[in-house]
């Protein structure tokens, strides 16, 4: 008997990339608290949220049997975690943030089934452009960076200011699809379905 996958999120990203591995699943939109608790370092925040999601799926679920995929996305400079911008000025902020440097992506992501819990945290190096205030305005007005975490999309138009990138490119747009395509078929999801 196969295992049936849910992917404990609404994002479109995340959708394709696990129909781009050829997994078959069906989504459930959550609603968990997205808050950084007082002294919480970054990769222990993304897994928590991931493991959250993942769990509140498989409260959710009429299915005892099926696996639950979560899944966080963090955009990380300085120890610092820039969430989805509120504001133009916010996401103008994190953009000249991250103008020049190299910040990280941390992916968790995090499976929960009957007696099964695992997760894992992806980490991708990216280095931005030099970017102006002006170019930053001009990419908010195209209304890509408003959620997105960091306030860029790489998978967009946000590429244009990623300069080099080492570790998943899959991890940055939200779903490291490697180390996501392992943890599934360790529990008993296959991928590549035609």
């Amino acid at each position: 008997m196969m295992t049936t996958l849910i992917l404990a999120s609404a994002s479109p990203r995340r959708k394709e990339l696990l129909e781009q591995i050829g997994v078959h699943f069906s989504s459930l939109a959550v609603d968990i608290d997205e808050s950084v608790r007082s002294g919480e370092l970054p990769a222990v925040y993304v897994e928590r949220l991931a493991c959250e999601k993942a769990q509140a799926g498989f409260d959710r679920s009429v299915n005892p049997d099926a696996l639950v995929l979560g899944s966080d996305t963090s955009v990380v400079i300085d120890d610092r975690i820039l969430g989805k911008p509120s504001s133009e000025e916010e996401a103008v902020a994190m953009l000249m943030s991250l103008s020049g440097k190299e910040h990280q992506v941390m992916t968790a992501i995090a499976v929960v089934g009957s007696g099964i819990k695992a997760s894992q945290v992806v980490t991708t190096q990216v280095k931005f452009n030099v970017l102006d205030e002006k170019t930053c305005r001009q990419y908010w007005a195209t209304g890509e960076p408003a959620d997105k975490a960091g306030a860029y999309g790489i998978q967009g138009l946000g590429a244009v200011f990623v300069k080099s990138l080492s570790g998943s490119y899959t991890g940055v747009v939200g779903l490291p699809l490697t180390e996501t395509a392992a943890l599934l078929q360790k529990h008993g999801i296959t991928i590549w379905h035609r």
